[in-house]
């Protein structure tokens, strides 16, 4: 029997595909549509191919990568390297080859398309009572007969101006003190933080005279796929800007036991998983920053969310431990620490880095966040609130009790491990409508505001093209596939024959659903394939398992409303939500997204037309009369038979 040839695995895509050895990564990523960015015709010139291979053993992608994997560096890697440089470990993908199994991450800065931040900050009236402040003192200037420090005169000066006692300062702010003093003419605009633990303040930064440039802070939500992150305004409270970027981790396993895993089998995995992380996080701090136009060393407060794997990768502890009964953390608590503690060296190196607590072993501070943002146990209703992503986080409560746990439903929501998924960047389906009689797909991509089948749609998407399908594009796939009879009950994708559209199209032994097939003109072809089905509906049973769970600990079979929260809040549809069976049955108006009005009001008027607000058990008639079937089917997907206007 031949030899297989070398197996390469592109994270954070997921796509994969057998090469001959020799043959450049550029030239695989172009032949799985892989988003590798190349202008220079793969001469070694632009940079932009760049690709850091990993190294170890992958036991999700069932590989074990070699340190030669690749071909050796060669001529124009070094002089790239030596003329403009290349970060540790990256390589370029045109001159790099195949030479056995390799697992190759494509960072975002060498993707053709940027992030789109899924996970927006919702505006909220809030008191604002920042932990750190600006402070404008005048100090007594040094003098022979009294000899104190400049440190002390300056506490001297906030205790007598603004009633401040006890104040300290590290050696970095130390060594600054007295150049500003004099700078200023002993006048200086002083930051005080002071976190909820401490009795005294602590000077986070100083600047002569009068500092009007303001304060910023910077809320991260660190997921399993990707990181997202806001800068706002200290004294308004108001959001900036907003980034996001793809957690580089990925290459170590998409989903957190993955990670845990790597970090057993792989000595130093963990160290390699943190410091990848950290380097994502300066990225991302340096072009939100940027982007706003400010000084990164005017951001002097970073809060962070994640879950407990993400918790303790981000500190630079190994998360073995989570790995194994009894999920043991090394703390629970709140963490706070100045950025140089966490390598952030883009920030400024005394901006104070508080992580929200974590609730149990695989709940976490993004669950905390949650119901700190949401408020259950305040809630007269019983609400269900799930935080939609790589690792579900989900809360149950009211007045009386509220219960959390997490679901790990994998990649498949955020488009990692879908045959033409990709993360949410323009050019990416968003949303998907198929007619139920001629079974022909109409879909909405990122960056354009028209449907595939209105004038002028051609025309607003010809710069980013159709280049994949996002997580709320393939989760609407799935479920308008079902209500188009393209899928039978247990989630089977017919033939064209059985199905009566040629959109069904062979592939191996089971069938595809073809969306969009630009092939000829040399794009790509977009399908959703069985095993993207069985990936959906991995994921969505265990997403609505962990509800399941906490209905059943409350004794409860029904809940009153159903809050959507996480990088699907404001963009997943809730009739398509339901009808996959990803959440429990409510009325659609019942069915809301954290911070997304929007979405509620247009969610309302799919309502009053279809009428899915009807009971659990009699549905409610649709336009042609027909009651619409909402009974679960075991282990299958919801049947419905809604008519298509009223999608």
């Amino acid at each position: 029997m031949a030899e297989q040839s070398p197996l390469v695995v592109f994270t954070p895509s997921g796509k994969r595909g057998r090469f001959a050895v020799g043959t450049p990564i550029l030239t695989a990523a172009r032949q799985l549509g892989v988003d590798l960015d190349s202008v220079c015709g793969g001469r070694g010139i632009c940079s932009k191919c760049q690709i850091t291979p990993g190294v170890g053993e992958f036991s999700k992608h069932g590989v074990t990568v070699a340190p030669d994997a690749l071909s050796e560096w060669n001529a124009v890697e070094e002089r790239y390297d030596q003329i403009r440089g290349l970060k540790p470990g990256r390589r370029l993908g045109c001159q790099a080859t195949v030479q056995s199994d390799v697992v190759i991450d494509v960072p975002p800065e060498s993707q053709v398309h940027k992030q789109v931040v899924r996970k927006a900050a919702a505006a909220r009236d809030i008191v604002m009572d920042p932990a750190t402040r600006l402070f404008y003192v005048e100090v007594a200037e040094p003098d022979m007969h009294e000899p104190t420090g400049d440190f002390e005169r300056l506490e001297k000066a906030l205790k007598s101006q603004w009633e401040i006692d006890g104040i300290r300062a590290d050696v970095t702010l130390l060594a600054k003190l007295q150049k500003v003093l004099r700078k200023g003419s002993w006048k200086v605009t002083v930051a005080l933080h002071r976190d909820h633990q401490a009795t005294k303040s602590s000077i986070v930064d100083i600047w002569p005279g009068l500092h009007e440039a303001g304060l910023f802070g910077l809320a991260v939500d660190l997921g399993s796929t990707t990181i997202a992150a806001h800068l706002t305004d200290l004294e308004t409270g108001e959001v900036k800007t907003s980034s996001g970027i793809m957690n580089p981790q990925i290459r170590f396993g998409e989903d957190l036991m993955s990670r845990v895993s790597y970090a057993m089998m792989n000595p130093g995995g963990e160290v390699e998983m943190t410091a990848a992380v950290r380097d994502a996080l300066n990225t991302l701090a340096g072009e939100i920053a940027a982007e706003a136009g400010i000084d990164p060393a005017l951001i002097v407060e970073t809060v962070f969310v994640c879950n407990p794997v993400m918790h303790h990768l981000l500190l630079g502890i190994d998360p073995v431990e989570l790995g194994q009964a009894p999920f043991a953390l090394a703390t629970s608590d709140s963490v706070t620490l100045p950025a140089r503690d966490l390598g952030l060296s883009v920030l400024n190196a005394r901006a104070q880095c508080y992580i929200l607590p974590c609730i149990a072993g695989h709940v976490g501070a993004d669950a905390a966040g949650v119901a700190l943002s949401e408020e259950p146990g305040k809630s007269e209703d019983l609400a269900l609130m799930v935080d939609v992503g790589t690792n579900a986080e989900i809360l149950l409560g009211d007045t009386s009790r509220v219960l959390a746990c997490s679901s790990p439903t994998g990649p498949a929501f955020e488009g990692a491990q879908i045959s033409s998924g990709q993360r949410a960047a323009p050019g990416a389906i968003e949303a998907i409508r198929i007619d139920p009689e001629t079974k022909e797909p109409r879909f909405r991509v990122i960056g354009c505001d028209l449907w595939s089948n209105e004038d002028g749609f051609a025309t607003a998407t010809a710069a980013t093209g159709i280049t994949g399908i996002c997580g709320s594009g393939i989760i609407e796939a799935v479920a308008e596939m079902r209500l188009a009879s393209l899928l039978d009950p247990s989630g089977l994708i017919g033939s064209a024959a059985q199905t009566g559209t040629p959109r069904s199209v062979p592939e191996g032994r089971t069938h595809a659903y073809l969306i969009h097939d630009a092939s000829a003109e040399g794009g790509p072809r977009i399908t959703v394939t069985q095993g993207d089905i069985r990936a959906i509906q991995l994921a969505k049973s265990a997403l609505y398992a962990g509800a399941r769970l906490l209905m059943d600990t409350r004794g409860v079979d029904t809940v009153d409303r159903v809050v959507l929260a996480g990088a699907f809040g404001a963009h997943i549809s809730p009739l398509h939500a339901m009808v996959l069976g990803m959440i429990p049955d409510v009325p659609l108006d019942k069915v809301t997204s954290a911070g997304n009005a929007a979405w509620h009001r247009r969610t309302y008027r799919a309502v009053q037309c279809c009428g899915a607000g009807g009971n659990r058990t009699g549905g409610a008639p649709d336009h042609q009369g027909r009651n619409r079937d909402r009974a679960e089917v075991p282990g299958a997907f919801r049947q419905c038979q809604c008519h298509p206007a009223c999608h």
